[in-house]
């Protein structure tokens, strides 16, 4: 039952706007792949490593095809004709070509190719990984204590995978459920993956394949001790999405920040190219049981959190429907919000409240990603921390799922080890002193919260209308979200975009897709 007394007629009119609006770029997205893409599927095809100048062989043979052929036909066009006539391996043809002894470029005039099941066993290998880490975190789930309170989640930057490690420990000893490893300032805007483990980044550490498989082994062996399980996050979205999202599924991790409106709007990203990669990433996401965090709560760091409150929610709608696209279940979509009302606004804690237990009726299966304070944080500590308790009784009050902790320190460093174990004492306190309260109070119909919950929804069914005309693409461009403006052929990484060939072949997201509609019977 609904405690805002929200319409439900108008709820489902927004998610067929939605619907529309998901659509709408799903056809676009269809008709397209892109070099990260192609990249991801040589990843899952075993290829790893890089070359002697330090470049990733992923990147060797697609900048090679890119170069030399067609990549329109896609990647397994050509290494299934070459693995079928030379019995070579994918890694070895990377090699190959990275020393100038193959030239895949003879295959590009040839037919479509009926090879395809050279690949199989490669591909099988990944297959089997990612099983494996599936089975291992729902037995770990299984093991883990059952709880109806939010997940304390805390981020690490040190920008040294080593010292991530031992902040995360130290965390997870004090009550940390989730562990989030921040990417180096800029990672997003590298058309390449960084190899191996690194301890030089700037506001944070380098998504590496081997820098997850640490952290992850890391979490397993203080999860031991804790009996209980740390989830572990990083960021996918960028220019680089596809392949981050292979890595983590091959490494376990438990959540992957995805979202192409983040990186369209705050990273400058060409929408074209990333809502491609976006499809493709939650595709595997999907199958790999990985959470996604979008990334709404950051459109009220630019704009006012009173007056675009609405942008959040229709943001969420979209988000929802691009996941549905992607055969996501709802339990995996962590649909993003936050506490960013100015404290000096009379009832801010009330409008606070009535947005939080807006998004959780709306989405009441979605582990909503729910963001502290930031924008309005002063360096003030003592005052910092009192809107972080204000946050934090928001957040137990409306039953949200993924609780990012504020740092009472937010304006002024990256937080100390001290700084993250009073987040989650604080935390830890309001979870127990407001456990139950949330079930024990109901609004007024007539009160300020039902009427700002509902203003808010009719305010956001209003733009997903609008939306739904103007396209996706001119939406971003008129700067509805966030107050930024976006246009459909500026950005990072559009020519990395290329239309499929007619006989273009993907077996492998064929393979996703196919699992994923037996396991969720859909024709």
């Amino acid at each position: 039952m609904s405690k805002l007394n929200l319409n439900q007629t108008t709820i489902k009119e927004c998610r067929s706007y939605a619907f529309d609006i998901a659509t709408q770029v799903q056809s676009f997205i269809d008709q397209h792949t892109t070099v990260s893409v192609e990249r991801s599927i040589l990843r899952l095809l075993g290829i790893d490593g890089v070359n002697d100048f330090g470049v990733p062989f992923v990147n060797v043979v697609v900048d090679h095809i890119k170069n030399k052929a067609d990549l329109s036909l896609g990647v397994c066009h050509y290494l299934s004709y070459e693995i079928h006539n030379s019995k070579t391996s994918p890694q070895e043809i990377a090699k190959q070509i990275s020393q100038g002894n193959l030239d895949l470029s003879v295959y590009s005039k040839q037919v479509k190719s009926p090879y395809l099941k050279d690949l199989t066993p490669y591909f099988n290998q990944a297959l089997m990984k990612i099983e494996k880490m599936k089975d291992i975190r729902s037995e770990w789930i299984k093991q883990t204590p059952a709880k109806d309170t939010p997940s304390k989640y805390v981020i690490v930057a040190t920008g040294n995978i080593y010292e991530d490690i031992k902040q995360a420990i130290s965390a997870v000893r004090r009550g940390a459920e989730i562990i989030a490893v921040i990417r180096s300032t800029g990672q997003s805007l590298l058309d390449y993956v960084p190899f191996g483990a690194t301890t030089e980044g700037f506001g944070g550490t380098y998504a590496t394949q081997e820098n997850f498989r640490l952290m992850r082994n890391a979490l397993d062996e203080v999860s031991l001790e804790e009996k209980r399980y740390v989830k572990l996050v990083n960021y996918a979205s960028g220019l680089c999405m596809p392949e981050i999202a292979a890595m983590g599924a091959m490494e376990r991790l438990d959540m992957m920040l995805n979202d192409s409106l983040y990186g369209i709007i705050f990273r400058d990203i060409n929408m074209k190219r990333t809502f491609i990669d976006q499809y493709f990433s939650r595709v595997l996401g999907a199958y790999s049981n990985m959470i996604i965090n979008t990334g709404e709560d950051n459109y009220l760091t630019t704009s006012d959190a009173v007056e675009h409150a609405h942008t959040v929610l229709a943001s969420q709608f979209i988000n929802e429907q691009f996941a549905k696209k992607a055969l996501m279940d709802e339990s995996l979509m962590g649909l993003g919000h936050a506490y960013e009302i100015s404290p000096e606004i009379e009832n801010s804690f009330l409008l606070e409240l009535a947005q939080a237990e807006m998004s959780k009726e709306i989405f009441p299966l979605a582990p909503l990603k729910y963001m502290p304070p930031t924008k309005h944080m002063t360096g003030d500590i003592f005052k910092g921390s009192v809107q972080n308790a204000l946050f934090n009784i928001v957040a137990v009050t409306s039953h949200q799922s993924i609780h990012l902790l504020g740092m009472m320190t937010e304006a002024i460093h990256t937080p100390f080890m001290s700084d993250r174990a009073l987040a989650l004492d604080n935390a830890s306190y309001i979870e127990k002193a407001f456990k139950d309260f949330g079930n024990e109070i109901t609004y007024r119909a007539d009160g300020l919260i039902v009427k700002r919950a509902n203003e808010v929804l009719n305010h956001a069914h209003e733009l997903l209308f609008q939306i739904k005309n103007d396209g996706m693409f001119k939406t971003l461009e008129k700067g509805v979200f966030a107050g930024i403006s976006r246009h459909e052929l500026g950005g990072k990484g559009l020519d990395g975009v290329f239309v499929k060939h007619k006989d273009y072949q993907n077996p492998i997201i064929d393979y996703f897709i196919q699992s994923l509609k037996e396991k969720n019977n859909v024709k």
